[in-house]
């Protein structure tokens, strides 16, 4: 990729044009990019290091989490991501769930299915049908392996199966079921009964409204419900590994919306998070990552994890005395300045001329972009910290209409414009703070 000071026409592959355009395209809209996201990154380096070595452990049959802590334009979802794009590189499946009233902190089945449903492989598919197919083609090649090529077809069914339910053993001591859903959903593949394995591949995801054939099929009663939810986690997890993954990465975004919550659902989601803490610290969910963000608040307010001061415990950090400490169980964020701005502007316009086409460096210079930067914090109450989704949106339109337009000048245009009207309503509130 070009730099801000490479001379014009830096030749960059196909595929590096490609995803400079993936990633203009989601500035443009406001969001963080699926992919790219180290070049993107900065001041993240020791929080990078960090869960780099967290993931080497998880891979090699451990299991961790952290917490990443910060005001609303820290950072925090953007670091998620990065975490996870981390992750798929080095060969975990990965799922981003964020905690709502659709998907709860203390409905554990909603996480399960909402992990399911989000699930992404290092490479592009379905994910769940993917994992599952490949475990049990590499369950067959080790039953042919050993009885050989001439093995019948029901006689490599019947072993097959057998292999299922033994390395679903530890599972199947707390819960039958996710081995019967598997075994049925193999059977209907192989009689090419494919509206009763989508069904099985449902159940096992926990969508709810699987039809009462399958569970009859399966000889299954109910649906995957909270008190089953952690061991067809630990389940999947193991089909993941069996697959030749390097384990589970999953970020549980905006988890502070649980404080809104009344009382009892509070308490419960609390309770599940302390669940699945536990559950790490005591070699229950090997090859397993996870990932929560919160505020400030959600951390120390009187309706987040203090009010269950065993989490609280587990998770709170030691006095500071000025050095950030990303080992610990939270990462803490701090907010965002102009500098930091300045220099992922300058980094947009690099991916920018890599993906869409030439930047003009005298339009769009390093004293402009100080500028809008400076205009742009005034808008929002002096708080650069605010502002990094809306700047960098408005200086890809900066950017796109130069490439527009040759008479277009934005150290005037810009100082003219208006502010979005899709601001978020975090964003909003500071507007206002300034009045």
């Amino acid at each position: 990729m070009s730099t801000w000071d490479d001379e014009p026409g830096t030749a960059v592959s196909e595929q590096e044009r490609s995803k400079c355009i993936t990633m203009i395209n989601a500035l443009r809209r406001g969001t963080v990019p699926a992919l790219g996201l180290s070049e993107l990154a900065v001041g993240l380096e020791a929080e990078e290091g960090v869960i780099r070595q967290q993931l080497a452990y998880v891979a090699g049959g451990g299991g961790d989490l952290k917490f990443i802590r910060g005001d609303y334009g820290a950072g925090k979802t953007f670091l998620i991501a990065r975490a996870l794009e981390l992750a798929s590189d080095q060969g975990f499946v990965t799922a981003h769930v964020v905690i709502s009233a659709e998907t709860p902190l203390h409905r554990l089945r909603s996480l399960y299915q909402r992990i399911c449903a989000n699930m992404r492989l290092p490479t592009d598919g379905p994910a769940l049908k993917t994992l599952v197919d490949t475990w049990l083609f590499g369950i067959e090649e080790r039953v042919i392996a050993v009885r050989g090529t001439e093995l019948p077809d029901e006689v490599l069914e019947t072993e097959t199966i057998r292999a299922i339910e033994g390395a679903l053993a530890g599972v199947s001591a707390e819960n039958s079921a996710l081995a019967a859903a598997i075994r049925t959903y193999y059977q209907a593949n192989n009689k090419a009964e494919y509206p009763l394995a989508q069904a099985a591949l449902g159940w096992i995801a926990g969508e709810p409204n699987v039809g009462r054939a399958f569970r009859q099929k399966a000889g299954i009663k109910g649906d995957v419900d909270d008190t089953v939810a952690l061991s067809f986690l630990r389940g999947l997890v193991l089909i993941i590994c069996s697959a030749g993954y390097a384990g589970l990465a999953v970020a549980f975004d905006e988890v502070e919306t649980t404080q809104g919550l009344v009382r009892a659902q509070r308490e419960k989601g609390y309770g599940n998070l302390r669940q699945l803490v536990d559950g790490l610290d005591r070699g229950e969910m090997e090859h397993c990552y996870l990932l929560f963000t919160g505020t400030p608040a959600f951390f120390e307010g009187s309706r987040g994890i203090r009010s269950l001061p065993p989490l609280a415990d587990r998770i709170s950090l030691p006095a500071s005395d000025g050095y950030r400490n990303p080992h610990q169980a939270q990462i803490v964020l701090v907010p965002f300045d102009a500098q930091k701005l300045e220099k992922v502007a300058l980094r947009v316009a690099d991916i920018y001329a890599a993906g869409c086409g030439l930047v003009d460096r005298e339009r769009v210079s390093h004293r402009f972009i100080r500028g809008m930067i400076r205009s742009m914090t005034a808008k929002f109450g002096g708080r650069v910290d605010v502002i990094p989704r809306v700047f960098l949106r408005e200086f890809v339109d900066v950017l796109d209409k130069c490439a527009l337009y040759p008479e277009y000048d934005p150290a005037t245009s810009y100082q003219e414009s208006r502010l979005p009207e899709d601001l978020r309503e975090e964003e909003q509130a500071f507007i206002s703070m300034q009045f």
